[in-house]
C-alpha cells in the first residue's frame, strides 16, 4: 500500500468468525445433518469439555465450558467430535490470505478473527459499508457465520464487532461497551466490577495512576489503544511489497484481450512508481481473483523473474504474454494485483544518442529480454552461464551463475595444462592396462569398447583440497593423462590412488579433448 506524504485517516476492519471451528466441520457434512446440535470437545483434567458449539446447540443452551455429560443432559442426541485447534488455525490463516483481495494489510487474529487495515482501500469497493457487506456476504455464502466492524483503531474495531453493533463506527460508541471489549483478562474485569465499573465509559473519570497501581499497566495500555492514544501496528501475515498496483473491475473480465489490456495498465503504473524510486523489477507476481473464488482458496498467481532490474512495461508485457494463458477466468476476474516482490537499483539510461553507449545498452537490453524469454520457457535452472571458479578439482573449477550477472574478470587456466570442454559427471570407471608405477595406460575399455592408446601425455597430479576431505571418489590423489587412441580420438583419463600394498588404484574417464 502506497502511503503519501499527507497522512490518511486510519481505518481498521475487524472480522469475527464466532463459530469458525464448527462452521468448518459443518461445511463437510451433508445439508440434512447441518441443523443438528453439534459440539467440539477437548480433554481437561480427565474430563471431556465443550470448546465450540454450532448454532443449533447454542439455541439449546449448550455453551463452551460445559462438560459433555452436562451438554447431553440438555440434548441426548447431541453430536460430538474432537477439536482440532491446529487445523482451525490453518483455516483462519487461509481466510486471512483470502481477505487480501480487499487490502494487502491483513493479519489473523487468533483464535477466530482477522484484522484488516483498509486505509485508502475502501473506495475501490464502493465505500466502507459496501466493502464490509461484500466481505461478510461472501463468508456467509461459504458457510461461515461472520460479523465485521470498522473503526479508527484495531482495538476499537475488535470491541465493536464482538460487543457492539457493526453499524457503530464512532469511537464514542465504545463508552457503552462492557469492559471485556478492551481485551482485558477475566480477573481484571472482575476486579473492576468490584469497584462498580461496568462500561468503558466508566474509566474516563477514574485516576489513571490509581488504576495502573491496582491493575497493572496493561489496563491503561488497552484503554489507550482503543481510543488511539497509543499506536497498535498491524503486522501483515505476508510481507507487503513496496511496489504494488491493484485494479478492481466494475464488471468481471474474462477474455484474453481484456486481461492483457488490464495487465498493460498495471505494468504502466507499476513502472512509473519504480522509476520514481530509482528501482527496477527483478521478480513480479500477478494475482488474479475470480468472482467465484472460495474463501479458503489462494488466488491464481503468475510469477515472472528477470535477469536484471527492468522497468520497461512493453518488454515486461511481452514476457507475461505466454503466462497469461495459464489463468482460468471462469465466470470472470474481479481484481488483478501486480506486485514487484523483488527489486534492484536501476538508474536512468539514455537511449537516443548515435553510436555511443546507448547502442551497447540497447544490445544488452535485447540480450536480457532473450535470456528472460528462454528462462520462462525452459526454467530458471536451465538458462545459466558457466564461469571459472578457483579450484584444482576439474568438477569444481566452473560454477553456474545467472546469465546477466556482472562478475570480475576470470583467471585464466594454468599455462600448459589444457582442459576438456566436456566433462563426464560423474567420471565413468574404465578398465585400464598400464605399466607400473606411473606410466600412462596402454589399453583401456570404456562401455565395453577397447581403445588402444597410440599417444599419451602425463601424469598431471591433482590432490583433493584438504578442507573437502577425500573428495567424491574417496581418494585424495589423482594422476591425469591426455591420451589418443588408434582412431585419433582423444580422452582425459585419471588414475585414482597410488600403487601401494594396501591400496588398489582405479581408472576413470573424465572428459574428451578436442
Amino acid at each position: 500500500m502506497v502511503r503519501g506524504a499527507e497522512r490518511t485517516k486510519r481505518r481498521i476492519l475487524a472480522l469475527w468468525l464466532p463459530r469458525l471451528p464448527t462452521d468448518a466441520r459443518e461445511r463437510l457434512m451433508p445439508p440434512e445433518l447441518r441443523a443438528r446440535p453439534f459440539v467440539l470437545l477437548r480433554t481437561e483434567r480427565q474430563r471431556r469439555v465443550v470448546v465450540a458449539v454450532n448454532r443449533a446447540a447454542a439455541m439449546l443452551g449448550i455453551a463452551p465450558g460445559h462438560t459433555l455429560s452436562d451438554a447431553r443432559a440438555l440434548e441426548p442426541t447431541l453430536e460430538a467430535a474432537e477439536a482440532t485447534p491446529e487445523a482451525d488455525s490453518d483455516l483462519l490463516g487461509r481466510i486471512a490470505d483470502w481477505t487480501r483481495r480487499y487490502s494487502p494489510w491483513t493479519a489473523a487474529d487468533e483464535p477466530d478473527g482477522v484484522v484488516i487495515d483498509l486505509t485508502g482501500c475502501a473506495h475501490l469497493f464502493g465505500g466502507e459499508p459496501a466493502l464490509a457487506a461484500d466481505l461478510t456476504g461472501r463468508l456467509r455464502a461459504a458457510g461461515f457465520a461472520a460479523r465485521a466492524a470498522i473503526a479508527d483503531t484495531p482495538a476499537a474495531a475488535w470491541g465493536l464487532v464482538r460487543f457492539g453493533s457493526p453499524e457503530q463506527r464512532r469511537r464514542e460508541a465504545l463508552d457503552g461497551l462492557p469492559l471485556a471489549a478492551l481485551r482485558l483478562p477475566a480477573e481484571t474485569v472482575e476486579g473492576l466490577h468490584a469497584l462498580g465499573l461496568r462500561r468503558i465509559g466508566d474509566l474516563h473519570a477514574m485516576p489513571r495512576a490509581g488504576l495502573a497501581a491496582r491493575f497493572g499497566a496493561g489496563l491503561m495500555q488497552r484503554y489507550d489503544q482503543a481510543f488511539g492514544r497509543l499506536d497498535e501496528p498491524i503486522s501483515p501475515r505476508r510481507p507487503v511489497p513496496d511496489h504494488r498496483e491493484r485494479l478492481t473491475f466494475a464488471e468481471p473480465i474474462a477474455t484474453p484481450e481484456s486481461i492483457a489490456g488490464a495487465l498493460r495498465h498495471l505494468l504502466g503504473r507499476l513502472c512509473k512508481g519504480l522509476e520514481a524510486a530509482g528501482q527496477g523489477a527483478r521478480r513480479l507476481r500477478l494475482d488474479a481473483h475470480r468472482t467465484d473464488q472460495r474463501v479458503d482458496d489462494e488466488p491464481q498467481s503468475l510469477t515472472l523473474g528477470t535477469s536484471r532490474p527492468t522497468r520497461d512495461p512493453v518488454a515486461l508485457a511481452r514476457l507475461f504474454a505466454p503466462l497469461l494463458e495459464r489463468i482460468e477466468p471462469g465466470p470472470g476476474l474481479e481484481t488483478l494485483v501486480l506486485s514487484a516482490t523483488e527489486t534492484g537499483p536501476l538508474s536512468a539510461v539514455q537511449t537516443a544518442i548515435d553510436g555511443g553507449e546507448a547502442g551497447d545498452q540497447g544490445n544488452d537490453d535485447q540480450l536480457a529480454e532473450l535470456v528472460d524469454r528462454l528462462t520462462l520457457r525452459l526454467g530458471e535452472r536451465a538458462v545459466l552461464r558457466l564461469v571459472p571458479r578457483e579450484s584444482w578439482l576439474p568438477e569444481r573449477c566452473v560454477a553456474p551463475h545467472p546469465p546477466m550477472e556482472r562478475l570480475p574478470a576470470p583467471k585464466p587456466w594454468p599455462a600448459g595444462q589444457p582442459r576438456p570442454l566436456r566433462l563426464l559427471t560423474p567420471p565413468e570407471p574404465v578398465e585400464a592396462t598400464a605399466p607400473l608405477p606411473d606410466d600412462p595406460p596402454l589399453l583401456f575399455v570404456w562401455r565395453g569398447v577397447p581403445h588402444r592408446v597410440r599417444r599419451a601425455e602425463g601424469p598431471e597430479r591433482i590432490e583433493c583440497e584438504w578442507w573437502r576431505g577425500q573428495g567424491s571418489l574417496g581418494l585424495a590423489v589423482r594422476d591425469y593423462y591426455r591420451v589418443e587412441d588408434d582412431g585419433g580420438r582423444r580422452f582425459w583419463l585419471f588414475r585414482a590412488g597410488l600403487y601401494r600394498p594396501d591400496e588398489t588404484p582405479r581408472w576413470f574417464l573424465h572428459g574428451f579433448l578436442a
